[in-house]
């Protein structure tokens, strides 16, 4: 059986393996937002329903991702990180 350091170890990659990819989704998704205002406006000024451009319902979309994906984070620390942290601290 793997000692507490080594399973601290485990748990702490796995925790910078989900936040980083958390993060680069969040990023990929805001950039791409930010780059598409920047060079393609006429794309972003396209009507999809009287009063709704896509630009519009893009930003909402951002936001959503936004909502989204710290959704996942907390959903996968309270099952997964916060569950191993307590059996670690319970084997000391």
């Amino acid at each position: 059986m793997p000692n507490a350091d080594s399973r601290l170890r485990d748990l702490a990659a796995s925790h910078r393996r989900v936040t980083l990819g958390l993060t680069l989704a969040m990023v990929s998704v805001y950039f791409g937002f930010i780059l598409l205002i920047a060079y393609g406006r006429s794309l972003l000024s396209a009507l999809i329903a009287p009063g709704l451009t896509l630009g519009i319902l893009l930003g909402v979309v951002v936001i959503v991702a936004a909502w989204l994906l710290t959704w996942v984070y907390v959903r996968w620390a309270n099952r997964h990180y916060d569950a191993a942290a307590r059996r670690l601290r319970g084997s000391e």
